[in-house]
């Protein structure tokens, strides 16, 4: 076996190609990056007011907070996949019911509800056009 001297060029390593995320994929991952850091500290919240019902320990306030913030960052991950989408929707309802224990958190849901609404919905309008145009390079200006 021949040892590699320092001087000696190394064969450049073959690289993939990145794969293409689309504009829904990319405008999600952001809403939902965000959306993770104020759950947590909503989960702060729900422990510091102490809002969860007798019987329930404060804590699980950010036991819950840290569940969904990490849920959301996983989901956020896995938006190539239809079923992603589906479960950012998901998380958005349980964030909602959320506002049931501390109501500032019903307006977080609907700030952020209405950002993955639109990158949902508008992503993919933005794939549907960018998708037509590459297959037919003679569309231009929106046509």
């Amino acid at each position: 076996m021949a040892a590699v001297s320092p001087r000696e060029p190394r064969a450049p390593r073959e690289r993939r190609p990145r794969r293409v995320r689309g504009a829904q994929e990319s405008l999600g991952a952001v809403v939902l990056g965000f959306e993770s850091i104020v759950v947590f500290l909503g989960g702060l919240v729900v422990y510091g007011l102490k809002a969860l019902p007798w019987g329930i320990e404060p804590w699980w306030g950010i036991v819950g907070g840290v569940v969904m913030a990490a849920a959301m960052v996983a989901t956020s991950g896995l938006l190539r996949h239809r079923w992603a989408i589906i479960a950012g929707w998901a998380l958005q309802v349980i964030l909602a019911l959320g506002g049931i224990l501390v109501p500032a958190l019903a307006v977080v849901a609907l700030i952020f509800g209405g950002m993955w609404a639109y990158a949902t919905i508008k992503g993919a309008a933005l794939d549907r056009a960018n998708a037509r145009r590459a297959a037919d390079p003679d569309l231009w200006n929106g046509e």
